[in-house]
């Protein structure tokens, strides 16, 4: 597992084992305990690409036929925050919607990678929660305003390497206060990861640390102020926001 951390001025990477921390290249020097360091979003993204509709499960509860390609968004790198960090409730909305995801962050450059060779992009796997506020989403044509407010990408804590986790069947859950919103598999997607990635780098050029969300499973819901809200991905950990 690695992880994106702050100790006073310097931000870098680190490999956490038995909630100690490894930093990645020896800079800064030392070994750090998780308790000690700041947890940042696991990635400085350049942008974050969404999916929309992307499990079977979803697909059925809102009696919508299955998408014959990727229904693509975006969210600008200001939604960007990580870890229990806050999630603001906008003044313009009055209805905040939960959406767990399975997110992927890219390693490598990437233009017209085909499917077979697509794993070879992916820094890590982390957790993802694509916050919308979805009286706006409803009202507007197109969904930039719903989603792309500050503090509406949350993910982190760390990234799970590709042969950390197995992805074609992990848990995926949402908790708000401790009750289960969401729980399904990411063997429910309807696009698998590789076919993602080769739809998505027909289309724009991917940058290392860029964040592609695969699309939320069955239960979204609305979120208050005051409200804890988790996102658990079996292999990859728990990220954990406050809505304030």
């Amino acid at each position: 597992m690695i992880g994106r951390f702050r100790s006073g001025d310097e931000i870098f990477y680190g490999d956490i084992e038995n909630g100690r921390v490894y930093p990645k290249g020896g800079v800064p020097a030392g070994i750090f305990n998780l308790s000690e360091l700041r947890v940042l979003p696991p990635a400085s993204p350049s942008k974050i690409v969404c999916v929309g509709l992307n499990y079977r499960d979803h697909a059925e509860e809102m009696h919508m036929e299955i998408p014959e390609e990727p229904v693509l968004f975006l969210k600008p790198p200001s939604a960007v925050i990580g870890h229990e960090d806050k999630i603001i409730y906008p003044e313009s909305s009055s209805r905040v919607e939960y959406e767990a995801e399975l997110a992927f962050v890219i390693g490598k450059r990437c233009k017209n990678i085909s499917a077979s060779k697509a794993l070879d992009v992916i820094a890590g796997y982390t957790c993802f929660n694509d916050v919308t506020a979805r009286d706006l989403q409803y009202k507007d044509v197109q969904w930039t305003r719903s989603k792309s407010f500050d503090t509406f990408a949350a993910f982190g804590p760390y990234l799970a390497s590709p042969d950390e986790v197995n992805i074609s069947d992990a848990k995926i859950a949402c908790k708000v206060n401790g009750e289960t919103r969401q729980a399904s598999s990411t063997s429910n997607l309807i696009f698998d990861i590789p076919y993602l990635i080769e739809f998505i780098t027909e289309i724009m050029t991917l940058e290392v640390g860029d964040v592609i969300a695969t699309g939320t499973p069955p239960g979204v819901g609305e979120l208050q102020r005051g409200d804890i809200v988790e996102v658990e991905i079996q292999g990859i950990g728990t990220l954990r926001n406050e809505v304030v």
